[in-house]
């Protein structure tokens, strides 16, 4: 028997190729078996030793697989995940969990019946701003939480020719970031009372939505999530403000832009963010004072060691169904509201 858990990984563009790839193989425990691909020169040039299969049931029905990884386009997540599910296999599904609630619930139904681990990669919740901004928030420091700003801007005026640019199920902006920044708002302040939502079309040749500005209504706390394709240079992360004081950080984590080079995503130097959040506090004086900042380095490899704790010693998973199922309520509810122009309860 080969050491670890063994991986089947269902598509090897981007989302596979540079971020579950290098991840799946820098987890000890966890071994890149088989990639489902059409292009096996590709999958060659950077695993020797996986094995190419050309069709994802044959890696599902392969009894040396324990675990799928779907990271193919959103369209087909639901159904890879259900036959994955039937087939015995443990499974990961890259984010949109599912194209809307409906298929969400499905999945989990399933998951249940197989008695087997699923769940979804919501990697940015170990961003290293994140962790940052998590540390405080349960460090009280900013005090009761007002308002959170949330946004994931881009300057790409020009539309590619790429699934998640052409109209059909699954593409546009709201379901490619909206899951990263809706999960983070969730994991720091539970399901909103309600959503309100716009998305647009911004771009003069774009097919798909390419902005959206969401707002998480909560008792007396706002949370705006935004994103963009033509903002250029402002790069705002976050914007957090309380009682006692504001957060603002500028610029993404370091880790994908890592993962893009070929970065080993191992040792002492990941995930370290060189700019650091600008912590703002007034004292009891009423003086207004910057204070140090978190600063903790981000670990996307956090992710899968957590699926592999799960599937071998029944550890929980990293993101739970019902963190999964909470989040496409959010996405299902914002897509209501844009469509309906009405506040929306998830």
């Amino acid at each position: 028997m080969e050491d670890g858990l063994q991986v089947a990984l269902v598509g090897y563009g981007l989302a596979g190729r540079v971020f579950h790839a290098p991840l799946i193989e820098a987890t000890p425990g966890l071994r890149l078996h088989t990639v489902v691909s059409s292009n096996a020169d590709k999958v060659h040039a950077d695993f020797a030793d996986a094995r190419v299969a050309a069709d994802p049931g044959m890696a599902f029905a392969d009894p040396a697989i324990d675990l799928a990884v779907i990271a193919s386009p959103n369209h087909t997540h639901a159904p890879l995940a259900i036959a994955a599910l039937a087939a015995g296999r443990h499974v990961v599904v890259d984010k949109p969990f599912a194209l809307d609630l409906d298929e969400a619930r499905a999945m989990a139904a399933a998951a249940r019946r197989a008695d087997r681990l699923l769940t979804v990669f919501h990697n940015r919740r170990w961003d290293a701003d994140f962790l940052a901004l998590r540390a405080l928030v349960a460090a009280g420091a900013l005090g009761d939480i007002a308002e959170l700003h949330s946004h994931f801007d881009r300057f790409r005026p020009q539309v590619v020719d790429r699934w998640r640019e052409r109209p059909g199920p699954g593409a546009g902006l709201w379901l490619d970031l909206g899951p990263h920044l809706v999960d983070q708002a969730l994991q720091l302040f539970g399901l909103p009372d309600a959503v309100q939502a716009d998305i647009a079309i911004q771009r003069e040749s774009a097919e798909v939505d390419d902005f959206f500005h969401v707002v998480l209504r909560y008792a007396r706390l706002r949370v705006v999530l935004h994103a963009g394709a033509l903002v250029l240079g402002a790069g705002l992360r976050f914007a957090v403000h309380g009682t006692r004081g504001s957060w603002f950080k500028h610029g993404l984590d370091p880790q994908e832009a890592a993962l893009r080079t070929g970065a080993i995503p191992t040792g002492d130097g990941w995930g370290v963010d060189t700019a650091p959040g600008r912590l703002l506090q007034v004292d009891a004086e009423g003086t207004l004072r910057e204070m140090p900042s978190p600063a903790p380095a981000g670990d996307y490899p956090a992710f899968y060691a957590g699926v592999r704790d799960a599937i071998s010693s029944g550890a929980a998973p990293p993101v739970t169904l019902d963190e999964s199922l909470a989040v496409m309520r959010v996405l299902q509810a914002g897509h209501d509201s844009a469509a309906s122009g009405r506040v929306v309860r998830p």
